[in-house]
């Protein structure tokens, strides 16, 4: 999407995965990531999960005087693993399933997943593939209004694996849920998993076949 350098600077309409539409001034495009103004907060968008964009038809007034600075800081280039790792220990909120948002730390960045903390959910694995956008907290807002000694990292007391298939496995005779349990099949006794497929257990006792590639988000209850 180099070709999108063209738009930098100017207010953009863009469609992601899920159908949600988002609308703002274009601040800057690496080779697998963008990121958007919206007037208030920044949405770091991996290209993955864009399916279009183009010049707004209706520009915000707001936003036609705005000059956008990056919270993260960096190098001259963006990537998405570059933007999770500068989001480290520093409170986020990203999307990933529905439209659902999740607030607090990336802890971790593996090959395919990265580990997150959040002050509801705890410890969980988030797909890199998943990930709709990213969007940093302004530095003097925490989650939930909740006090800094509330919410301290916790890394997880797993050792951690390269990839998401091999973390799973450390996870089998364990109650898991899957993609915040948008669906009943979701949650359940993880049994086994082999050749990038999850058998899970229900609460009746049915062993349903999850294929990995399409679990967005494991957490523990």
């Amino acid at each position: 999407m180099n070709n999108l350098h063209s738009l930098v600077g100017k207010q953009v309409q863009l469609e992601v995965s899920g159908k949600v539409m988002l609308q703002g001034i274009l601040v800057d495009v690496g080779l697998d990531i963008l990121v958007i103004y919206n007037g208030k907060e920044y949405l770091y968008i991996p290209h993955l999960h864009i399916h279009n964009i183009r010049l707004s038809t209706n520009p915000l007034e707001e936003l036609s005087n705005v000059t956008p600075e990056l919270p993260f800081d960096g190098d001259d280039s963006i990537s998405y693993r570059k933007t999770l790792t500068n989001a480290k220990g520093r409170f986020v909120e990203i999307y990933v399933t529905g439209n659902k948002s999740i607030h607090g730390y990336v802890t971790a960045i593996l090959n395919d997943y990265f580990v997150f903390y959040s002050p509801v959910y705890k410890t969980m694995l988030i797909s890199l593939n998943h990930l709709k956008w990213l969007t940093p907290y302004q530095t003097n807002i925490t989650p939930y209004t909740l006090g800094n000694e509330v919410l301290p990292v916790q890394p997880t007391n797993t050792p951690l694996q390269r990839s998401l298939e091999e973390q799973l496995k450390k996870l089998a005779g364990k109650l898991v849920v899957f993609d915040l349990g948008d669906h009943p099949m979701k949650i359940g006794l993880l049994k086994q998993v082999q050749n990038d497929i999850i058998e899970l257990v229900t609460a009746s006792g049915e062993s349903v076949f999850w294929k990995i590639m399409h679990v967005k988000t494991v957490h523990l209850p």
